[in-house]
Parts: C-alpha cells; sequence; structure tokens
C-alpha cells in the first residue's frame, strides 16, 4: 500500500441540483454547511426523525491527511444509533488502556472502561477520512438528504422567518433559502466570518508536530502512551497511538520558539522520529506542524443560524475533546430542532441547546487549558512542580490523580432547567442530565441485544415494573420484565432500580427524570420540562 492509497482521498462529482433551476430561491426545513463529520452527523440525525436536509460543501473530496483519529465511546453510541457505530468499530482500533511515562519509567496508567456489558468500546482510532468516508456513503443513501459538493456559500442574509444563502458553485451562483442553517464549517468557518462573531479564550504558543508513519509493529500493545521529557526527545512530550492499516500517529512538543520551515525538513523530523520508534523502518504518510486555541463564540444559536463543532469552539487535541465535542454538538441539537419543526416544541428549546453545549463547551476548555499548562509549563517554577508530581506518582495516589496528560472525553451531564429534580436519592451509575449507562439486556423475543440498541426513538419511559397509564403523546414504555430482560443485572445495579421505578429518557439518550413510582401527571409535567414547554 502506498502513501497515498494509505491517505484514502475519496473524491465526488459535483452535480447541478434543481433548485439551481428555480426561478425563485427554493426553501428548505435546515440546510447544513459543512460536510464532515460533525455536519454529516447531524444530517443523519435529522433524518432519522424525518426532517429533510440539504448538506452544502465547498470540496468535492476528504482526505486531506488522518487529522482526528480518536472517538469516544459516547459519539460511537451516537453514530450506532444513526446505524454506522459497528461499521466504525470493525474499522478502527479498539483501545482503553494508557501509560505515562516520566523518561523510561512508567508513573501512572488507567483502565477508560474498567467494567464489562457495554456496547461500544471506551475509544476507537480511526483516521477521519475514514470517518468521513463512511458517514457520506451512508448520508448518500438516505433519501431524506441531499448532499451537495462544490456548493460554496459566499452570503448569508438573516430574515424574519429564515436564512436566504447566497451559494457558488462550478455553474454559476444561486440562491437557497432555509428555516434553519447549521453551521458546521470548522474552524475557519465562513459563516461565522459572515455574522461577524469572534472567539473569545486562549491561543497557545507552544507548538507541536503531527505525524503519521506507516511501520509493522505488532509488538507495540494497543494503547495510548504518552512521555515527558523522554530519552529520544529530551525536555519535551510526546504521543503515540496505533491507527488502521500500520499507521502510528506520533505527537512530538516543540516548545513555542520552534521554527515551523526548519521543523518540517526530513533531516530535521525524520531522526526524532528515529530515535522514537527504536529504530524501526518506516515511512512517512502525512506530516504538519499545529499551534492550537482553547476558545469559543459567545453563543452558539443566532436566530435561525446554529452553530456546531469548531465554527463554534475549539479545543486543544489533548484529551480527543474537539471533534467528540461535536459530535455530541448535533447529538443534542438534532432532536430539539426536529421538534420545533414539527410544532410539538417552541423555538426557545433550542436556548437549552445553547446553554448545555456551551457548558460542554466550558469543561473541554477548562480541561484542554490544564491539560496544555501541565504538559507545557510557562514557566520554571511550573515545570519543577509537574515533574515532582510525575516522579511522586509512581508512590502516592495523590500524585497519581494530578497527572494530566490530556483528560480523555467524556460526555457532559448537563445541569439545565429542562431535567426534573429527583424526589428521592438514587444510586447507581445513572446520573441526571447525562447519558443513560448501557446494559446487557435479553428481549422476550428472543436473542440478546445492549438497552441503548432496543430503545425506540423519541422520548422513552424505561419503567421497571407495570407501564403506568395515560403517558403523553410523543413518549413510548419500554419495560424491563415485559419487553426486555435485564440479563446480567447490569440494568439493576446501574440505574439502582427498585420495583415501580421509571426513567424518563430524552431522545438523544440523556435522563431527565426518574421516580421510585410514576404517575401520568409527574410523567408529564417532566415531558412538558424537557421540551421547554413550562
Amino acid at each position: 500500500m502506498t502513501g497515498s492509497q494509505r491517505k484514502a482521498l475519496y473524491t465526488y462529482r459535483y452535480r447541478r441540483s434543481r433548485d439551481q433551476d428555480a426561478r425563485t430561491a427554493a426553501r428548505h426545513p435546515v440546510v447544513i454547511v459543512g460536510a464532515g463529520p460533525v455536519g454529516l452527523t447531524a444530517a443523519l440525525d435529522l433524518a432519522s426523525r424525518g426532517v429533510a436536509v440539504v448538506v452544502l460543501d465547498d470540496s468535492d473530496r476528504i482526505g486531506d491527511g488522518s487529522r482526528g483519529i480518536c472517538w469516544a465511546k459516547r459519539t460511537l453510541e451516537v453514530w450506532d444509533r444513526l446505524g454506522v457505530g459497528e461499521e466504525m468499530v470493525a474499522r478502527g482500533v479498539t483501545w482503553k488502556l494508557g501509560k505515562v511515562f516520566l523518561g523510561d519509567e512508567q508513573v501512572y496508567s488507567f483502565d477508560l472502561l474498567p467494567e464489562a456489558g457495554h456496547k461500544m468500546p471506551a475509544f476507537i482510532n480511526l483516521q477521519q477520512f475514514h470517518v468521513e468516508h463512511i458517514l457520506v456513503e451512508r448520508a448518500q443513501q438516505n433519501a431524506a438528504i441531499d448532499l451537495r459538493w462544490k456548493n460554496r456559500v459566499t452570503a448569508l442574509d438573516r430574515r424574519n422567518d429564515g436564512v436566504r444563502l447566497t451559494v457558488e458553485t462550478p455553474d454559476g451562483v444561486y440562491n437557497i433559502d432555509a428555516d434553519w442553517v447549521i453551521a458546521a464549517d470548522g474552524a475557519r468557518s465562513a459563516l461565522r466570518d459572515m455574522l461577524g462573531l469572534t472567539f473569545a479564550g486562549h491561543t497557545f504558543e507552544e507548538k507541536f508536530l503531527i505525524v503519521d508513519v506507516h511501520m509493522h509493529a505488532d509488538d507495540i500493545p494497543t494503547e495510548r502512551r504518552f512521555w515527558f521529557d523522554p530519552p529520544f526527545h529530551s525536555g519535551q512530550s510526546a504521543l503515540l497511538h496505533r491507527q488502521p492499516d500500520d499507521c502510528w500517529r506520533v505527537d512530538l512538543q516543540l516548545g513555542a520558539d520552534a521554527d515551523i520551515e526548519e521543523e518540517l525538513k526530513p533531516e530535521r523530523y525524520l531522526p526524532r522520529i528515529r530515535r522514537m520508534l527504536d529504530g524501526r523502518d518506516f515511512d512517512v504518510d502525512w506530516i504538519s506542524i499545529y499551534r492550537f486555541n482553547c476558545r469559543r463564540i459567545d453563543r452558539f444559536v443566532h436566530d435561525r443560524v446554529i452553530f456546531v463543532g469548531d465554527s463554534a469552539h475549539q479545543l486543544s487535541p489533548f484529551g480527543a475533546r474537539g471533534a467528540n465535542s461535536g459530535i455530541q454538538d448535533a447529538d443534542n441539537l438534532g432532536w430539539k430542532l426536529a421538534a420545533v419543526l414539527a410544532r410539538t416544541a417552541d423555538a426557545r428549546l433550542l436556548d437549552s441547546y445553547n446553554d448545555e453545549r456551551t457548558q460542554a463547551a466550558d469543561e473541554n476548555i477548562g480541561h484542554s487549558t490544564r491539560s496544555t499548562d501541565f504538559i507545557a509549563p510557562r514557566s520554571p517554577a511550573e515545570r519543577d512542580l509537574r515533574n515532582t508530581i510525575l516522579s511522586l506518582a509512581p508512590h502516592a495516589d495523590f500524585a497519581r490523580r494530578m497527572v494530566n496528560s490530556g483528560r480523555l472525553s467524556v460526555a457532559t451531564v448537563y445541569d439545565t432547567a429542562l431535567s426534573t429534580p429527583d424526589e428521592t436519592p438514587f444510586g447507581g451509575s445513572a446520573r441526571l442530565g447525562m447519558p443513560i449507562p448501557d446494559t446487557p439486556v435479553a428481549r422476550r423475543a428472543g436473542g440478546s441485544d445492549f438497552l441503548l440498541r432496543q430503545l425506540p426513538a423519541g422520548f422513552v419511559l424505561l419503567v421497571a415494573g407495570e407501564e403506568p397509564r395515560d403517558l403523553p403523546p410523543g413518549v413510548t414504555a419500554v419495560v424491563m420484565g415485559r419487553d426486555l430482560e435485564d440479563a446480567d443485572g447490569l440494568f439493576r445495579e446501574r440505574f439502582d432500580a427498585t420495583p415501580g421505578a421509571a426513567y424518563l429518557i430524552r431522545p438523544d439518550q440523556h435522563l431527565t427524570a426518574r421516580w421510585r413510582n410514576a404517575d401520568a401527571n409527574k410523567i408529564r409535567a417532566a415531558h412538558d420540562r424537557a421540551l421547554a414547554l413550562v
């Protein structure tokens, strides 16, 4: 396999759309700008809820380097709901273990998913071009998604009842109207610039070399390896990840004063990589130098234009938070926008998208900033403190908890008015505002599966007893013991499920209310609250 083949460049044909021949601007419920992982996930989510979507992308290809590679359990669960999770896992490299070294000495290790009984792994590594290709293939199979390549948005006109976009194509310019526009056009978002929005946050001056190399190294375990002050890169940090196709991701800290032009010369970077890989034979597939930001725009919802992913927030790569957070933006937005379009909820429900996902962005920015400060101390005193913590980590629990080579991505527990407070205490790992934990289940019709895959679309009332009467429209009951069986007792353990307990689950599978004993009035009030109707 050659380097160009390993980069898996996929190209797509531009096709003239019917809208380009219309006498007046065609109108669509939702237009998504950007066909990256976040925009495509948003399109698949909305289509799964019966919303027709147009996706515009200014390119005609994917595959410019690996870029994002680490995809977290919650992201995989979202993709599994959309029908592509199993393909992602089958194509990727599964891992859950991480090790941290100071020089040659291992000082810390962690297991991201120590318990059994989950369908999806803690993480997979899969090059972004593979992810995008899988998502594009799925989108092209869905009649509700109109994916248009080489359609570049050049102007945006906000109106009282929607948005008019001016779109440039190889055949000329046309206009398109949308009830709602989702801006998924990345860190250099043209739509963000058109609205005059700016980021607030911090830009780090530290530079890092990122390289994908092809090599055969079956003797290296499939795990995340992070070094502080390694012997092969003295005074800096390094990171190593396995990817599919005998591809490995190498990150090398260069320092704030590194000369980018010099560092990209083969005679500069090849010896470093050779030392890191202990003299193994390798080929370089892709190389780049990056600096990064921890910042976001003030609000993610601007009238009928909604920002997701890197167009709304930017994070350091440590902890794999950026792309995973963007996927979870799409997961949060999809059901809310579908409810607004179906008129089962008022547009103010979208304020909760802003509230919940800015909360997530702030958490991620905080974690990313602290990780960067630990990895790249800004003063000799901070470096001495960091090294003292690392030297104590093999011997002291408190020091191990302070080691920070990137707090890896987990789903945010939303702290918003959409959740109904508990009437009585609950134990277990299920928490209000977070995605419900997966568990193995047995189907009464036969066969085994996992809980998340057995939840129908929309709001679900998961009941450990008899189904309550007079459920509100849009809520489907799933009864443990009738529809599903608690295969290994893990449902009871993770949900602290006592006889008669009931759990109201949002369409994005976040837990929004629970009771030891529920009645129709409580369920209806919690459902209305989750839709921001009260």
